[in-house]
Formats: structure tokens, sequence, C-alpha cells
């Protein structure tokens, strides 16, 4: 599919001073710490394209960060398919979990600024859209002794864009949203860290997040660090 246009926001900015320590690091994983974002919105259009449908960056645009559910939900609801959900989600959800098993990338930094929040006593979490057998998938290439705990789709009521999956993080941890640091790469995901209260460290990957009182935005995860003092 042709690339997704860059945010403004992918500009040189200038050098992030550290963040404060927050109680806690709540990472969103595809697209923010794994190179999968690309994968799934090429999964995406690769299924729209089966069924007939556009597949350019303005049709793809509101799938991603999306659950999988909620995909084959809009999918059919805008008429881009004549599957039922069922059986788009399992297309989608197969395509994409081979993707993933293949070998997902790391994202430059996310390595470094986990093992940071280890080294000063931040517990962490992934917080992540995709299904629970992906999310397992890309806790073994990160290291699952840097997580305290997951959250994945279908663990909340709801998932992103509403709160519920980086309050249910947050609970498990034992700590208050507010006081938590989340890591966002979509407006989707973005959405659902601001609405639980969290403040949020964005690294887009695709257009759509804005900068705000409790957003700063980065274009990668190397400028990101975490200072040793709490706000």
């Amino acid at each position: 599919m042709p690339p997704l246009p860059q945010h403004a926001q992918h500009a040189q900015l200038p050098q992030l001073p550290p963040l404060p320590r927050p109680a806690a690091l709540l990472c969103d994983m595809d697209g923010t710490l794994v190179d999968t974002e690309h994968a799934w919105l090429d999964t995406v259009a690769g299924f729209l394209r089966t069924q007939g449908s556009p597949a350019d960056a303005g049709t793809l645009a509101p799938f991603a960060g999306a659950a999988l559910a909620d995909t084959a939900d809009r999918l059919v609801r805008d008429g881009l398919t004549a599957l039922s959900p069922a059986q788009a989600v399992a297309r989608l959800d197969r395509e994409f979990t081979a993707r993933v098993a293949a070998g997902v990338a790391v994202q430059p930094g996310a390595l470094r600024l986990l093992d940071r929040a280890r080294a000063l006593g931040v517990p962490t979490a992934l917080v992540t859209a995709s299904e629970r057998h992906v999310a397992d998938l890309v806790l073994d290439t990160l290291g699952r002794h840097r997580f305290d705990t997951s959250v994945a789709s279908g663990e909340t009521e709801r998932g992103k864009p509403h709160p519920d999956p980086y309050l249910a993080a947050a609970a498990a941890l034992g700590v208050a949203a507010p006081d938590c640091l989340a890591v966002e790469d979509t407006p989707t995901g973005a959405a659902a860290a601001l609405a639980a209260g969290c403040r949020l460290l964005a690294v887009p990957s695709v257009p759509g997040i804005e900068p705000g009182p409790r957003t700063v935005l980065v274009t990668s995860l190397t400028e990101a660090d975490l200072a040793d003092t709490a706000r």
C-alpha cells in the first residue's frame, strides 16, 4: 500500500529533557514498541483488495490502532466487505498473526526505555489492542521480564479508544492512572490513555495526535528518557 502521510510533528524536535519518573509505565505494543502497526494496516489493505474495496490511506486511517473485532465490525458497517464480522475476524487474525510470527522489529529506543523503567523500579505494563496470542508472541520477542503485567484485546469490557485497558493495567499494578505515563503511537490509543487520565508520551506512526497539557510528542523513543525523580 502507499505509505501514510507523515505527521508534521515528525520534523526535527528539540532534545526532550528526561520525563518525571511515573508511578508506572503503560506501553502500547503495535507501532510503539514493535514495528507492527504498518504490518497491521498492510493486512487490512490486503483484505480490502480481496473484497474489491478501496485500500487507500484515507480508507485505512480509521483502522490504525483498532482492535480486531472493532475493525471487522467497521468493515461490515461501512460496506467494505460482504463477509460477516466473524468471517472477517478469522481472515484478518490469520494473516496478521502469521506476519507477527514471521518476526517483528523492535522500535528504536524501546528496549532502552523499558530497561530504564526497570532500573528505576517503575512497574511496566503492556497495553495492546492486539489479541492475546499476538501479544504473547511479541512479549517473547521483547522479553517477558521487562513487564509486570499485560492487557490484551477482549480482556476488558471495552477496548481502545475507551479508557478501560489503561485503567485495568493501572489497577493491576496498584497505582492511579493519572500518576502513570502511557506510551502510544495512534490517535485511537492516545484517546484511550488520555481518557484514563494518564500522561501521554506519543511517538506517532500515523497522523492525528496533537500535543497538549498531558501529551508530549517525539519522533522516536530514542528521544525519550525517564528522570530518577518523580513529578
